[in-house]
C-alpha cells in the first residue's frame, strides 16, 4: 500500500468491522437512552453499575467492563466523535489488514486502555479512585490514530471543517500531545473525574506497543505460526526418534536398514550408492 502524500476528499468505505463496531455503539446508546426514560432503574443500572469500567468491580470478577466500557458514552456528540473517528481512520486499516487482525488490534487496545485506567485509579494519582468510572471508546480511537500516523505518516488530512491539511505524522502527534497534557493537568488534586484521559494515553500506548513490536501479522498470526511450528518440530523429533529404535530393533535381528538425519528411511540401493552422489547420501 502506498504511503506517500495522498489527500482523497472522498469518504472511506464502510468495511465490515467497522460497520459492527459503528451499529454496535449506537444501538447500545440508543438502548440505554430509551431505557433510561421508560425503566429508569434499568437504565441506570446498565449505564452507571454494569457496562462502564469501575476498576474496584473489575478486580472483584466483573471483568467484562474491560470490553464493554468501550460501548458507553456520555452524549450523542461523545458518540459521533468516536465513531467518525473510528470510521475515518479504522476504516483503511481494516481494509490493509482484513476483519480479524483488525478487530484483534482494536480489541487489544481497548483492553490496554482500560488496564492504564485501573492502574492509575489503584494509584490514586489525582484523586482518582477505583470506582472512577471512564466510559466511552475514546482509547480505542486513540489507538487508531496512532496506528494510521505509524502506518501512513505521510498521509494528507483535511481539518475538515477548516481547510487546512496535515501529515498523519503530525495530527497524531498533535493529538498525543494534548492528550498528555491533558493527563497531566488531570493529575491535579481534585481533579479524580478526569481520569478518562489516562485511558486515552493507555490507549497511544497500547496502539505503539502493538504497531511496532508485535507480528506484523497479528498475534493470532503470530501464535498460529509458533504452536505449528513446535508442533512440526516435536513430530520430527518423534520421527527421528522411532527411526533410531527401527535401527536398534533390526540389527538385533540380524538385518540393517539406514534412515537419513530426517527420519527417512533409504532404500538399500540408494544407501549403498550414497557415496556415490546419491541426493540422501553425502560426499567426502
Amino acid at each position: 500500500m502506498p504511503q506517500g502524500r495522498t489527500l482523497s476528499l472522498s469518504f472511506p468505505p464502510f468495511t465490515k468491522a467497522v460497520k459492527w463496531l459503528v451499529l454496535t455503539n449506537a444501538g447500545v446508546y440508543l438502548l440505554i437512552t430509551i431505557l433510561r426514560v421508560a425503566m429508569p432503574e434499568v437504565g441506570d443500572l446498565l449505564y452507571f453499575g454494569l457496562l462502564p469500567l469501575k476498576p474496584q468491580m473489575v478486580m472483584h470478577g466483573w471483568i467484562w467492563q474491560i470490553g464493554t466500557y468501550a460501548f458507553v458514552h456520555a452524549g450523542i456528540w461523545h458518540l459521533f466523535f468516536n465513531m467518525l473517528a473510528l470510521w475515518m481512520f479504522g476504516a483503511q486499516l481494516e481494509t490493509d489488514w482484513g476483519l480479524k487482525h483488525f478487530l484483534e488490534f482494536y480489541s487489544f487496545c481497548v483492553a490496554g486502555a482500560a488496564i492504564t485506567t485501573i492502574l492509575v485509579s489503584y494509584g490514586g494519582i489525582g484523586g482518582s479512585r477505583p470506582l472512577t468510572p471512564p466510559g466511552g471508546a475514546s482509547g480505542g480511537m486513540y489507538e487508531i490514530l496512532m496506528a494510521f500516523g505509524l502506518l501512513y505518516g505521510e498521509r494528507e488530512i483535511m481539518l475538515f471543517p477548516i481547510p487546512f491539511t496535515i501529515n498523519a505524522k503530525y495530527f497524531v502527534a498533535g493529538i498525543a500531545f494534548i492528550a498528555l497534557v491533558s493527563a497531566i493537568s488531570a493529575a491535579a488534586p481534585g481533579k479524580g473525574e478526569s481520569i478518562a484521559y489516562f485511558a486515552h494515553l493507555g490507549g497511544l500506548l497500547f496502539g505503539f506497543f502493538y504497531i511496532k513490536f508485535l507480528p506484523r501479522k497479528g498475534l493470532a498470526f503470530g501464535a498460529s505460526e509458533q504452536y505449528f511450528g513446535f508442533r512440526n518440530s516435536y513430530y520430527r523429533w518423534k520421527r527421528k526418534r522411532a527411526a533410531r529404535k527401527f535401527e536398534v530393533y533390526m540389527r538385533k535381528h540380524d538385518r540393517t536398514v539406514t534412515f537419513d538425519e530426517h527420519g527417512n528411511y533409504i532404500p538399500p540401493d540408494d544407501n549403498e550408492k550414497k557415496n556415490g552422489g546419491s541426493k540422501s547420501g553425502w560426499v567426502n
